[in-house]
């Protein structure tokens, strides 16, 4: 079932002309006097160029990336639809219009139960975008101190004692710390101008990277405190210099303390291979990465090598000997450390990015030649993971690839976190096991059906990212609506919460388009 179907049932249900999804608006209704909005928060263009791909046929819903326009018909479960999709400026438009000739309509309940299932608000519900607005939690804390160090100092302290997982600096605005997920401005501070910030930056940032900055404008370094160490990126926006501090613990939180599951813990006594740990930006991977490194440290007598940009983590040596390198300082690059880390007789190495074609190409060779290498990834998804790998290389070379993948990938942990009741967050897991079975589809260029096979796997240890959230949602650790908030098959994972008997509208209360 496409994300989209139950819009389509809303389209005929109330008789309208055209379902229009465009970039930076609400879906709208067209047809009646005025637009009619039917859900509160607008769309981004990768939510809709998602959403129409899953309307094309497959072979060419694996090239779709929303760059040209398209025109097609879709038959859902309440009628045929045309679509015709755009590029605009600044994003893109999607049109859906019934066909002349429709099936007959779903009748109410079930349109109403689909309609809920995506989270889109009922029509009696729905308000102005503006109306939805609402000012945000603020952190009432002191006046900044008028030296700049003393400032920075200030903010530092301020995000251990809030257990803040980040700091938002920016110029011309007032400083914000991310907790529990959400953004939170820190009230009564008072607001940094461009050049009262940087000075507040220039008290902690080292002169190599202050050079880089004035150069290109970017750079990445760690800096520490008595009570943390601090991954800092300096950047610069339209209203000046900014930089986000992430906090990184002094102490590594071990996998027990996190609670990774034996299937994860299993991977850390694998002789070789390929490990990835994957998600969104913020989602925990180098913590998750940073105690499966520790528990292979206390279990294991071996040499670990890691390169970083910057050093995170510190792994003292315990049982194992570890090297940990950093890019910039320590080397020049992720690739050419890489390449040096097979003449230093690791068994373990750690990427902590795999960014580009030669890093990846290297990272498999490595894992080829009778090491265990971890790394990890952006992405979403463990089957998308598979994808992005292979679409890295050109076409001539991705068969070799996917034979490569197949016979080095061990692992993918797909994580997010989730707001947790009562506060915190905690991870969500997603595994895909390297079984002859996933090999196969991998070599066979057959990954659409990985999900498919993470779903009948469950007995050597995969899952899918919704058994997880609803393992989460079972063991009220996360609220329904927050685990579906970070699904990416909300219709499924809807579903499987009807299935436990939770209340379908309280799931859905003040959700966002399914998509």
């Amino acid at each position: 079932m496409a994300r989209l179907d139950a819009f389509i049932a809303l389209l005929f249900k109330e008789a309208a002309t055209a379902l229009v999804l465009e970039s930076g608006s609400v879906a709208l209704l067209e047809g009646g006097p005025q637009p009619k909005a039917i859900m509160k928060r607008p769309l981004t263009t990768s939510h809709i160029i998602a959403a129409v791909s899953e309307l094309l046929p497959p072979y060419e819903a694996l090239t779709f990336n929303g760059t040209d326009p398209r025109e097609l018909s879709y038959e859902s479960s309440s009628g045929r639809v045309s679509v015709r999709f755009a590029p605009i400026a600044g994003g893109v438009r999607a049109t859906l219009r019934p066909d002349a000739q429709k099936r007959e309509l779903l009748d109410a309940p079930k349109v109403q139960a689909a309609f809920h299932a995506v989270a889109v608000p009922r029509p009696s519900a729905v308000k102005p975008v503006a109306a939805t607005v609402e000012k945000k939690r603020g952190i009432d804390v002191p006046a900044a101190p008028e030296d700049p160090a003393a400032a920075m100092k200030m903010l530092l302290d301020l995000v251990v004692e809030k257990g803040a997982s980040d700091l938002h600096l920016t110029s011309n605005f007032t400083p914000c710390l991310r907790v529990d997920g959400d953004i939170a401005p820190l009230e009564g501070f008072g607001v940094p101008t461009h050049e009262r910030l940087q000075q507040m930056l220039w008290s902690i940032t080292p002169e190599l990277n202050r050079e880089q900055w004035v150069a290109i404008k970017d750079s990445d370094f760690a800096h520490w405190t008595e009570s943390a160490r601090f991954r800092v990126n300096l950047f610069t926006d339209k209203s000046g210099i900014a930089a986000t501090l992430r906090q990184i613990p002094n102490t590594i939180l071990s996998a027990e303390q996190m609670g990774l599951s034996k299937q994860i813990l299993d991977l850390a006594f694998l002789p070789k291979g390929l490990v990835l740990v994957t998600g969104p930006t913020g989602s925990g991977k180098s913590t998750t990465l940073a105690a499966i490194i520790d528990y292979i440290n206390r279990n294991r007598d071996d040499h670990i090598i890691t390169i970083e940009d910057p050093i995170e983590f510190v792994h003292p040596h315990k049982r194992c000997l570890v090297h940990q390198r950093e890019v910039l300082t320590h080397t020049s690059s992720f690739k050419h450390a890489l390449r040096a880390a097979l003449r230093e007789d690791p068994d373990i190495v750690l990427v902590g990015e795999m960014r580009d074609l030669e890093t990846i190409g290297i990272a498999l060779e490595t894992a080829e030649t009778g090491h265990l290498v971890f790394g990890t990834l952006h992405t979403n998804t463990a089957p998308s993971t598979v994808d992005r790998i292979i679409d890295q290389f050109p076409a001539d070379r991705q068969s070799q690839v996917r034979t490569m993948l197949s016979e080095s990938l061990k692992a993918v942990i797909t994580q997010v976190l989730c707001k947790k009741i009562g506060g915190g967050r905690v991870p969500a897991h997603e595994i895909l096991v390297g079984t002859s079975a996933v090999a196969n589809l991998i070599r066979e260029g057959k990954t659409f059906q990985l999900a498919s096979a993470m779903q009948t796997g469950r007995n050597v240890g995969m899952q899918t990212m919704n058994d997880a959230l609803l393992d989460l949602v079972k063991r009220k650790l996360v609220l329904p609506k927050e685990a579906l908030s970070k699904s990416v098959a909300k219709v499924e994972l809807q579903k499987q919460l009807e299935a436990i008997q939770v209340v379908v509208e309280e799931a859905a209360e003040e959700g966002t388009f399914g998509i």
